[in-house]
């Protein structure tokens, strides 16, 4: 099951460009850049800041695909079909983000 998220009302700006979404070893070191396990794309990762009426969230949203996402920071996006996947692992827990894509949103243009 796939926990889409509605975003009418919210509005999404890019805080931190995107990086490689890397492999943590066993030793704290990283190791090569993740891959999607459905189409082998590689994942990447873009810090953006959900707000709406009830205040604002910084969130990390994964994206696939073969080349870096072209988000700056600053820009105001949608995230297209925003996904939250619930985890618990080792005794921690947490929600990660997935989207298709971010799409940058012409200048002065709100969400």
């Amino acid at each position: 099951m796939k926990l889409i998220i509605d975003i009418t009302g919210k509005t999404f700006t890019v805080t931190k460009a995107a990086v490689e979404k890397r492999e943590q070893s066993q030793n704290g070191r990283e190791g090569r850049q993740k891959t999607d396990r459905t189409t082998d794309e590689l994942l990447w990762t873009v810090q953006v800041m959900a707000l709406d009426v009830t205040g604002g969230e910084v969130i990390n949203v994964t994206l696939a695909g073969n080349a870096m996402p072209k988000v700056v920071v600053g820009a105001a996006v949608t995230p297209v079909e925003l996904e939250a996947m619930p985890w618990a692992t080792n005794g921690k827990n947490g929600v990660a983000y997935r989207a298709k894509s971010l799409n940058q949103q012409a200048a002065g243009k709100a969400a």
